[in-house]
């Protein structure tokens, strides 16, 4: 039987506090609230006053994977974490090497690391609002925070010494492709896809995104962020100081994984909140991106955006689903809630704009209907 929500939170939750205890003897350690989640555990935690916030990985796999049985039940959780955390090359391990190589090499302002200790990675809060903040508070600089985001992070990562340091501590389970190929692979893909809801309609999604990308795009040249969101770049600052960056993927890939990730994640955004302002933010993503294009050699151009749709479609239909198939139990942030609330028009969305897949190969074409499909659902 898979475990239940509240035993795996407690038992990540005592992991936490061991380790606190373990790095800072004698301190007093006073435990916060834990952060909503689908993948890691995160907890906000005070050390002699100092606060931190605490983050965990359960057997190297999502929340969501872990309490719809993944790993088995909640005493082989307990035994395969206990192996996991000694295990050279876990997750918050590679992570802890990630921040520490966006701070040298690459230059990029990170989140303070407090300590990296049995498998739990302390790091302190980032002040400031994130990327999504300030686009919500401030719609009309969508185009130039985009633009200021994605140009930072690309110039810290070309650094020489950055794609050393990411080839011993590579995060490649959180790219886009290799989550979508994880989740939607053969049989057990489909059983997934039915314990959405909507799985006739993804099922047909699923089927057309994986026509679409039978010829694999050239080798990785790359250094990418890998799990570029909204609320990973914060500013500390001020609006107008140098994005912090926290939560990174870093991997070899290509430069449109980030932008793709960027767009998918903030469209499904104002679809789950649908702001006032939905339409002056799609206007500067939508000049984003096609500057983007722009800058690119002509012949290049189409095959971007071609490359670069079907990416988007990929995240979008990889997050909604660990949505839908969380848990009763595992807390939602209001972002996934939302966006799970409204999962009728998104599935709607990726029906809609994966169908030309197969019959259209105009990148341009592509991206446009995408955009209106987007137009639809925060209406809808």
């Amino acid at each position: 039987m898979p475990p239940v929500a509240k035993d795996v939170l407690a038992m990540a939750g005592e992991q936490v506090i061991g380790a606190a205890r373990a790095t800072w003897p004698g301190a007093e350690v006073v435990p916060g609230p834990v952060t909503p989640s689908v993948t890691s555990y995160v907890q906000h935690l005070d050390v002699d006053g100092r606060p931190l916030y605490a983050k965990a990985s359960v057997c190297g796999v999502s929340l969501v994977s872990v309490l719809r049985g993944a790993c088995g039940d909640l005493d082989t959780v307990r035994a395969r974490q206990a192996a996991y955390l000694v295990s050279p090359g876990s997750l918050m391990e590679r992570e802890a090497a990630q921040l520490r190589a966006l701070a040298g090499p690459a230059g990029l302002g990170v989140v303070t690391t407090a300590a990296y200790a049995r498998g739990v990675l302390f790091t302190e809060p980032v002040a400031g609002p994130t990327l999504a903040d300030l686009i919500e508070r401030e719609p009309g600089r969508t185009r130039e925070l985009l633009g200021l985001v994605v140009r930072d992070v690309g110039e810290g990562l070309a650094r020489e010494g950055v794609a050393e340091a990411v080839e011993r501590a590579s995060i490649r389970e959180r790219g886009i492709a290799g989550t979508f190929a994880r989740k939607f692979n053969g049989p057990s893909g489909s059983v997934y896809l039915r314990a959405t809801g909507h799985g006739e309609a993804l099922d047909a999604v699923v089927t057309r995104l994986r026509r679409a990308r039978r010829v694999p795009p050239a080798a990785p040249r790359a250094v990418i962020f890998g799990d570029l969101k909204p609320e990973h770049a914060a500013f500390p600052n001020a609006a107008m100081g140098r994005p912090v960056y926290l939560d990174p993927g870093l991997m070899r890939g290509h430069e449109v994984a980030d932008t793709a990730k960027l767009t998918s994640r903030m469209a499904l955004g104002l679809i789950a909140r649908r702001p006032a302002a939905a339409a002056v933010v799609l206007a500067g993503l939508d000049s984003f991106v096609r500057a983007t294009a722009r800058n690119l050699p002509a012949e290049e151009r189409s095959t971007w955006l071609r490359e670069l749709v079907p990416l988007v479609l990929m995240d979008t239909l990889n997050i909604l689903s660990t949505y839908l198939t969380a848990p009763v139990g595992l807390p939602l942030s209001a972002h996934a809630a939302g966006v799970r609330a409204r999962a009728r028009v998104v599935v709607e969305l990726l029906d809609r704009a994966t169908a030309p897949l197969l019959s259209t190969q105009d990148g341009a074409s592509l991206w446009r209907l995408y955009l209106t499909c987007v137009r639809r659902a925060v209406a809808g």
